[in-house]
């Protein structure tokens, strides 16, 4: 829901659906935040020329208090976003400790010796994060504890419910690796569109069947009724289930002619070429 700072560019799903078919979600459309056009076209760039992800040491550490997205979102939205991105027609980057819900902060941290250097780059921050309206004391970079606030403790991927969400993660990259249709390749056979305002379907094609996921990044229940053209499917994946610390799936299992159903919020289904 930020809309400061380079935020203000972003947070339709429309733009989301650009992103899997074309790419570049900017391609000479006029920047808010720039106040300018920005981007070049980049439909015709394959797939795997693209790296994607939910979060990275950018977008984290340049907050002023390096709020991860754990720290940001409900724990279901974490999974439905995994699945977002871990399924695009694209490589993926995952942040050290994403994949099992880190909740440390990652802040900016330095140790300079010049004491001039230092107090600039303190500055500078407190410069850069009025555009975003953030208020508080900005952690000092230069302060031990800074950087030991930001230290990962891996023993939670071990405990739920980070155990579940490291399951999760680990289900998708599976998927990417056993069905050719959710690999990096392949963008030119990507169509998606959006379902109201937060949630997204989108059908990969391989030479050997399609996969089909659907997304819903809102906190309200969507209801779907998506034509499946002749596809015979099968749920491999609902981030709702209990085995990856969730309340419990409610995914039709294989949907016959349309998907239909109630999508709740914060959720993904993700759906395979049925076995014979």
């Amino acid at each position: 829901g930020e809309r400061s700072g380079y935020y203000a560019d972003f947070g339709r799903v429309e733009q989301l659906v650009k992103a899997y078919t074309e790419g570049f979600v900017y391609t000479g459309e006029r920047s808010v935040h720039r106040g300018r056009v920005h981007g070049t076209p980049s439909r015709d760039l394959p797939g795997e020329r693209f790296v994607v992800f939910a979060q990275n040491h950018d977008q984290v550490g340049n907050r002023a208090r390096g709020e991860r997205l754990t720290a940001l979102v409900p724990f279901e939205a974490l999974k439905a976003v995994a699945a977002a991105y871990l399924l695009a027609p694209a490589l993926p980057l995952l942040f050290m400790g994403e994949e099992y819900g880190e909740p440390a902060p990652f802040l900016y941290f330095t140790s300079h010796e010049d004491p001039a250097l230092a107090e600039a780059v303190s500055r500078g921050r407190r410069e850069e994060f009025k555009a975003f309206g953030w208020q508080g004391e900005v952690p000092d970079p230069q302060d031990p504890e800074t950087f030991e606030r930001s230290i990962l403790d891996w023993t939670l991927a071990e405990r739920e419910p980070h155990a579940g969400l490291r399951a999760c993660y680990r289900a998708l990259l599976d998927l990417r690796r056993e069905e050719p249709a959710f690999g990096a390749r392949g963008k030119d056979r990507v169509t998606a569109r959006a379902v109201g305002d937060r949630a997204v379907a989108v059908v990969r094609r391989a030479a050997r069947g399609q996969g089909l996921f659907v997304v819903n990044l809102g906190e309200a229940p969507v209801d779907l009724r998506l034509p499946l053209r002749g596809a015979r499917l099968a749920l491999a994946l609902d981030t709702a289930d209990a085995r990856f610390a969730g309340p419990g799936g409610a995914a039709p299992a294989e949907p016959s002619g349309r998907l239909e159903g109630r999508l709740p919020g914060y959720t993904a289904w993700v759906y395979r070429r049925r076995r014979s």
